[in-house]
């Protein structure tokens, strides 16, 4: 059986230092966490499996992401490492990859232009492209609609609407159908938040997850909402993720990557530890 990831993600935004790693709920509130290298390499010597590093106000700024951090990152950790944030050309691309990402994440600029993936995955391999979808819950549904419809927790009728430009934007189109295109376009990874669970310690959008997991080949990460290792088990067993992906309770010293493997390994849920 293939081992789950633990993966912390560091969201950066640009300050006067060159870039500070933030956390926030549900998007906004926004507040400092860290310097990105000294949390990057904290988290490699926890033995975490990967990192994701987002710059969250790039595509919102209309700037370039920042490249300096990403190399001073890479220099510090020997684990895979995904890079996300105002990624919106092949040659945005290259420029990542050449400073020591393994990965890149593509939100915003997918959404605009789908064939960015497919050209992407042609050229550097589906291994290095992960799509990130951002969606929130929408409890407008019609008895007409072509949206796919995913009943929550206590039984009410929803689907899952794709937000871009860092939750700031609405676009009308349904998670899970976008998913499904995002495969098809060569896509190697989904990358899953629910902004409305991001930052609440209130555990992973558990119908959202289960549902591409269900429907996808590729691995889906899971994002948005652990507070405790439970969430990560719950993530694992009732959303089938393939990873799941956590920043505040690492960020905050709350738990270690190795405090939730060492919980998930005795729940028999297959980690390296």
């Amino acid at each position: 059986m293939l081992t789950k990831r633990i993966i912390p993600c560091l969201d950066v935004t640009l300050d006067e230092k060159g870039g500070t790693v933030v956390k926030g709920i549900e998007f906004v509130d926004l507040k400092k966490a860290g310097d990105p290298v000294e949390l990057a390499k904290r988290y490699n010597e926890q033995g975490a499996d990967e990192l994701v590093f987002l710059d969250i106000t790039a595509s919102h700024e209309g700037r370039s992401t920042m490249i300096d951090v990403i190399e001073r990152t890479a220099d510090e950790v020997f684990i895979p490492l995904t890079v996300g944030g105002g990624i919106g050309s092949i040659e945005d691309i290259r420029q990542i990859l050449r400073a020591g990402a393994d990965k890149v994440s593509i939100n915003t600029a997918a959404i605009k232009n789908p064939d960015l993936i497919r050209e992407a995955s042609e050229i550097f391999g589906a291994q290095c492209i992960v799509t990130a979808i951002d969606c929130k819950r929408n409890l407008d549904v019609k008895e007409d609609t072509d949206k796919t419809i995913l009943e929550l927790e206590d039984g009410s009728p929803v689907w899952y609407e794709v937000v871009i430009y860092g939750g700031r934007k609405t676009t009308g189109i349904d998670a899970v159908q976008w998913a499904k295109q995002v495969e098809k376009l060569g896509s190697g990874e989904i990358l899953l938040t629910s902004m409305d669970r991001d930052g609440t310690y209130d555990g992973f959008d558990i119908p959202i997850t289960r549902k591409l997991s269900d429907e996808l080949e590729i691995p889906i990460i899971a994002s948005g909402g652990v507070g405790n290792p439970e969430h990560m088990y719950d993530g694992f067993t009732k959303g089938k993720a393939d990873a799941a992906l956590a920043a505040s309770i690492f960020h905050f010293g709350e738990y270690t990557v190795r405090d939730v493997k060492e919980y998930l390994e005795k729940k028999d849920i297959p980690v390296r530890l």
